[in-house]
């Protein structure tokens, strides 16, 4: 019980739970399987991105270019499989996206490792640089046609369940490709010399290379991670508002970076876990959506996810401040 105390996503859990009830009492159209379902629809796109980012903090860096990156993915995939009225399997624009995304996650990966440039710099050109091109380069128009396969996509059910004359309730299939990835990246950063690489990394950058690991390799890899998960996520958020826009998702990077360091990452490196960031997320989303139950309006979002941020980036420092220092 004492270990579990000491746990970071414990208290996570707790003001997720307590939250929770809380807009409960006063909104109890919260508690609503559409409402809770719902959540976990909005959930998986942040969430996406946001396993890309926590490799790059667990690293001791901070990229902003993730958004970006979708944005190009979802638009060249959506323009270039609806130009051709593509009828096929919905995996082919999911893998055109996904390596949309490594190509342009290579792009960071070389500058910041061949350099060894500081990722916020490099990820902050990239960031204009990505949504320039497209709108400079491609088009502005919003795709409001997507290909039949994303059509269908966008209406998958992982789990559905009820009818027979009641509701039919249902969990969206990117869900389970949130949950999926999920896996898979705990998996990488628990059982693989790489996760383990990532982790010294952010811990101590010389420690690291004279522990054999080479880190302009765990760098390189990070990145093409990150774009790997943007071009999905950017895909994902196409299906889910059923158009491509150019202008989507820059912006967002706020929110995944608030769920990502809610979650217990530390800014600085060597910490973070994927249940902590998973309960990031969901707690980032419940309270977008609580505000909007609750009747508050929705630029106060913003400021409450700053503020939150702030907060979860200061307690930390705070405790260790007040820990005892070694003489």
């Amino acid at each position: 019980m004492g270990r579990l105390l000491r746990q970071h996503e414990f208290y996570v859990a707790v003001i997720l739970v307590g939250f929770s009830l809380l807009v409960g009492l006063v909104n109890p159209a919260f508690f609503s399987l559409w409402n809770l379902f719902a959540l976990l629809k909005s959930s998986a796109v942040i969430g996406i991105f946001s396993l890309g980012l926590l490799l790059v903090l667990i690293s001791g860096e901070i990229d902003i270019s993730f958004p970006a990156i979708g944005v190009v993915a979802l638009y060249l995939t959506n323009l270039f499989f609806s130009g051709i009225d593509y009828e096929g399997t919905v995996l082919l624009p999911f893998l055109m996206a996904a390596g949309i995304g490594v190509l342009l996650g290579s792009i960071n990966a070389f500058v910041i490792a061949r350099f060894q440039l500081p990722t916020l710099i490099v990820s902050l050109g990239t960031l204009s640089a990505f949504q320039g091109f497209i709108l400079t380069f491609v088009d502005t128009r919003i795709i409001n046609r997507l290909s039949d396969p994303m059509i269908d996509y966008s209406r998958s059910k992982a789990l559905s369940f009820g009818g027979e004359g009641g509701p039919v309730y249902s969990i969206h299939t990117s869900v389970l490709v949130f949950l999926l990835l999920a896996v898979v990246t705990w998996i990488l950063l628990r059982y693989t010399t790489l996760g383990r690489g990532v982790y010294a990394l952010g811990g101590d950058r010389q420690a690291t290379r004279r522990a054999g690991f080479r880190i302009w390799k765990i760098e390189t890899f990070i990145y093409l991670y990150v774009g790997f998960l943007a071009g999905i996520a950017g895909l994902i958020h196409s299906a889910h508002v059923r158009s491509g826009n150019p202008f989507d998702l820059v912006g967002t990077e706020l929110n995944v970076l608030a769920a990502v360091v809610l979650g217990g990452a530390r800014i600085g490196g060597g910490r973070g876990t994927v249940l902590g960031t998973v309960l990031g997320v969901l707690l980032i989303t419940v309270m977008n959506n609580s505000l909007i139950l609750l009747g508050i309006p929705s630029y106060w979002q913003r400021f409450v996810t700053g503020m939150v941020l702030i907060v979860a980036v200061v307690l930390p420092q705070v405790r260790h401040l007040r820990s005892p220092q070694p003489a």
